[in-house]
């Protein structure tokens, strides 16, 4: 017994070290290296994506020796091994000048390697890419993925979902979580929870800018990669807690409807939703007899009560835990489970919309709870090794509006109510394989993937009251007839998409240079089923004084059940049939590429991508036949990269792709949304055309020492059918919906700096401060359509969603040996255009804020515990879309808002802690 405490004791404390081993020339992974502690035996070899753990080692300072056959062996002095701790080390090995037999020893030291290591992976990017590695975010005070984003150059994350790269709106990028699609959490736009990864657990974090062969085309913008951890480097255990105070919100008056326990875990207690076995849309307009019609209104969500209390702080909990088992044949088993909750109540006070006709001001509250989890497994066995990742995120947004004000055009004083659920879930499941072949270096790496995305609307209600304006006469229920504005309204929608692939790459050599030659094909299908229904209660023509009075009621009581019981209402449905549909979608792709070196500073990667698409979108009762959309086509997407190495520190880059914009299912879908916030409906165009986009990039690119770059980037599309929505207005009652440019281009310049500041001063202040900087200006224009359905108020305009300038900037300080960090962040996306001018209403634009945020972090408990506190939009600034009315591009008086409030500055506190 007492060996094998003994046994247990010694293995505890022992540490490890683990780490990548690449080529210094490009970055590719190096598989069978062997990884050996000098003087000793012991040793291993890196598996298939050149991963390397050496195990068991006592505390202290080693050398270790890495080869490759045809690479400069590397000696590595100075690396320190504490128990019960794995010290990283990427390796960059660089290949043989000589044929001589006699071995030619690098030597370095830990720290050099590690800085040369991140150096090569950094300089030899196949495209124009900006990313974040593991190792900075470890060192960041980021608490998720999409806090990381916020420091990838070019990029801006709103609402922690919507992403904007190169001015370029969400509309125009794309995301990839573990190698596959992440699909849209939103049902009108394409949005991606950010949030729902911890920022401990990814392991790279890349915005491509230029596209790549084998990668997806369906990108103008950017494609964001996300790569989560699988295999743990040890054993750890951590959990956060944190809270919030919100300037604009917490504990002020807070409105809304029925409360329930569960809605603190993110569900529904099914009250809301509708119940079982409710009649068909036909059995109701053929008529209901008297006591089916009162079952039916009495089974309604009934309770019209709004409640007050004190929006309480935010709160989130954050909890992983990660374990690593090395086996006795030197394979790996590990696997890591992350749990988050976060519970937000949040206030948009006197949001202004004061345009045309309407003179409103509204009051929104919203009770969000948002859980999530991931789970990843991996395997490593000899040089293979096999993934299993999970992520499931689950969305629950409970709003309450009240609008007052009034509608010039309809001559009526309003009041407005709407209790509004909306739940939303992502299920995504990705099973990945890689594996050498052979033992030139080949491999083949294959993926499996599945995902779900729910959008659960139970009971959207909405209700309003009005009178003639300025009359001063009693406010009246408008519960005479039914609409859209005015119904209740139960949608589902339910999207499953299955994805496979195989990628091949082979090592090659051409004009005595070393390259890859890469292969492969994917599959992609989706498939959507879309239900509504908008139900409502409408008073029956009985005696106008009994009538009136009931309509006098106030909202608590104008649906009571004295009032259903007595049969006063008649339930009505609004066909909701042409506006549920069935989708589906099938992606095909193959791709063949070339990562060759024309010399030993100029480097090629180039090839073409073979995309084939095929889209239906079926409305359950299509009004023409044209409603119904059958799409299918074949594109050739070429791509090249250049790059020239000017010198070990500079690169230039030129590159040319031609990528892709493809309409989304909501996009083409016939499916008529009222908009209460926006006061317009959302409707599809399933005439819309896929586009087209030529991209054109240079860059220069100053590498001063690792983790550092002063670049300067141009680039040029042309858009070819773009996508976009505008107002059309023809009947003149407002729909937002979508059309094709004729064409469109875009032009900008991009700068970028990332760069301690010991220039200024050798001393330690300045080697621990970082500045990073950001510039990007876009200018760009879109010529409107001239089929003559509409007499456009523009001719020519900028692409909608396209910013025509971008500021990033940032400040980083590390003090106390890295136990204390303070960052300041500062955003400003230029007045863009939101929705496109139609024939009457003018455009829409977004006006631009400046957004600053700060951060102060602080490790404690022997750098095990971390404290962080936050403060985010500090300014507070309105955030505002507005109709320029006066045409001088600036948000005044002499405009009219669309949406304009104070969204509030936010002020928190967060605990971590990693056994």
């Amino acid at each position: 017994m007492f060996a094998c405490a003994g046994l247990t004791a010694k293995a505890q404390n022992t540490g490890k070290i683990v780490g990548k081993i690449i080529d210094q020339k490009n970055s590719e992974t190096l598989i069978g290296a062997t990884v050996s502690i000098e003087g000793t035996t012991k040793g291993v070899a890196t598996d298939v994506e050149g991963r390397y753990s050496l195990n068991g080692i006592a505390p202290g300072r080693y050398t270790i020796l890495v080869r490759y056959i045809g690479y400069q062996t590397k000696s590595i002095s100075d690396i320190e091994v504490k128990a019960n701790a794995a010290t990283p080390l990427d390796v960059a090995l660089a290949p043989s000048v000589s044929t001589a037999l006699n071995e030619v020893v690098i030597k370095a030291t830990y720290r050099q390697e590690s800085v040369t290591a991140l150096y090569a992976q950094q300089k030899n990017s196949v495209s124009i890419s900006d990313g974040v590695s593991s190792e900075v975010i470890r060192r960041s005070p980021d608490r998720n993925t999409a806090d990381v984003l916020k420091r990838v150059s070019g990029a801006t994350i709103q609402d922690n979902k919507f992403v904007v790269i190169r001015g370029l709106s969400d509309r125009y990028n794309s995301a990839m979580l573990d190698g596959a699609a992440l699909p849209s959490t939103e049902p009108n736009r394409k949005a991606f929870s950010f949030d729902i990864v911890p920022s401990n657990l990814v392991e790279n974090l890349t915005i491509t800018k230029t596209a790549t062969p084998d990668q997806p085309s369906d990108f103008a913008g950017g494609l964001i990669h996300i790569s989560t951890k699988d295999l743990p480097d040890q054993n750890f255990v951590s959990f956060g807690i944190g809270g919030s105070y919100n300037t604009a919100s917490t504990f002020k008056d807070f409105l809304s409807g029925p409360r329930n326990a569960t809605d603190y875990l993110g569900f529904d207690d099914g009250n809301r939703q509708l119940a079982s076995g409710f009649s068909s849309y036909n059995s109701i307009v053929n008529g209901l007899t008297t006591d089916r019609n009162i079952r039916l209104l009495r089974s309604l969500p009934s309770d019209y009560n709004i409640y007050s209390n004190k929006a309480l702080p935010t709160q989130n909990y954050q909890f992983t835990i990660g374990k690593v088992k090395d086996l006795k044949s030197g394979n790996r088993f590990g696997a890591i489970l992350a749990l988050t909750y976060r519970n937000t109540q949040t206030i948009g006070n006197d949001i202004k919309r004061d345009y045309y006709d309407n003179h409103y001001n509204d009051d929104i509250y919203k009770f969000s709870t948002n859980i999530g989890a991931l789970l990843n497994v991996g395997y490593t066995y000899g040089k293979n090794k096999i993934t299993f990742k999970n992520v499931y995120n689950r969305i629950y947004d409970d709003q309450f509006l009240y609008r007052t004000g009034s509608n010039t055009g309809s001559g009526v004083d309003l009041k407005y109510y709407a209790f509004d659920l909306l739940q939303k879930a992502l299920l995504k499941s990705t099973l990945e394989g890689n594996h050498p072949i052979g033992d030139k270096g080949s491999k083949i790496n294959w993926e499996a993937s599945y995902a779900n995305v729910l959008n659960d609307q139970p009971g959207q209600r909405k209700t309003s009251y009005s009178r003639n304006i300025g009359s001063g006469d009693p406010f009246q229920a408008n519960v005479s007839s039914l609409g859209k504005e005015n119904a209740t309204l139960f949608a589902k929608l339910n999207e499953d998409s299955y994805n496979g692939a195989l990628n091949y790459s082979l090592p090659v050599k051409m004009v005595k240079q070393k390259g890859t030659f890469k292969a492969g094909f994917s599959s992609l299908y989706r498939n959507r089923e879309y239900d509504a229904r908008f139900l409502g209660a409408v008073i029956r023509d009985n005696d106008p004084t009994t009538a009136d009075a009931i309509k006098q009621r106030p909202l608590s009581t104008l649906f009571g059940r004295d009032l259903i019981n007595a049969n006063v209402y008649q339930l009505q449905e609004i066909d909701g049939r042409p506006d549920s549909y069935n989708a589906n979608s099938l992606t095909n792709a193959g791709y063949a590429m070339l990562d060759n070196k024309l010399s030993s500073k100029l480097r090629l990667v180039w090839g073409a991508r073979v995309e084939q698409f095929n889209v239906e979108v079926t409305p359950k009762l299509a009004a023409n036949a044209s409603d119904n959309v059958k799409q299918d086509y074949v594109d050739v997407l070429p791509s090249a990269n250049l790059t020239y190495a000017l010198t070990s520190k500079i690169n230039l880059r030129a590159s040319y792709s031609r990528t892709l914009a493809r309409p989304e299912f909501r996009e083409l879908a016939t499916s008529r949304y009222y908009d209460y916030e926006l006061l317009a409906f959302q409707q599809g165009n399933p005439l819309l055309k896929k586009a087209s986009i030529n991209n054109f990039d240079v860059r220069f690119e100053l590498y001063p020492s690792a983790g550092q770059i002063i670049s300067v980037s141009g680039f040029y599309k042309k858009f070819t059918h773009a996508i976009e929505a505008y107002n059309d207005d023809a009947a003149s009652t407002r729909t937002i919906t979508y059309f094709n440019s004729d064409k469109a281009n875009v032009y900008g310049a991009e700068l970028e700096i990332r760069k301690t500041l010991d220039f200024i001063n050798a001393s330690n202040f300045f080697k621990n401060t970082s500045a990073y900087a950001n510039l990007s200006v876009i200018k760009s224009t879109a010529i409107n359509p001239t089929d003559g359905r509409l007499n456009f108020l523009e001719s020519e305009r900028p692409l909608v969603g396209q910013a025509p300038y971008v500021i990033n900037a940032g400040l980083q300080h590390t003090f106390l040996d890295n136990k204390m960090s303070f960052n300041a962040l500062y955003n400003r996306v230029g007045r863009r255009l939101s929705v496109a001018a139609g024939a009457q209403y003018q455009s829409v634009w977004e006006a631009p804020r400046d957004v600053v945020d700060a951060q102060l972090s602080i490790k404690v408990l022997k750098s095990k515990g971390e404290i962080k506190f936050n403060a985010g939009d500090i300014f507070n600034q309105r955030a505002t879309f507005y109709y320029d009315f006066n045409k001088n591009k600036v948000y005044d008086a002499g405009d009219g808002p669309q949406s304009s409030y104070k969204p509030g500055s936010t002020y928190s506190f967060a605990f971590n802690y990693t056994f």
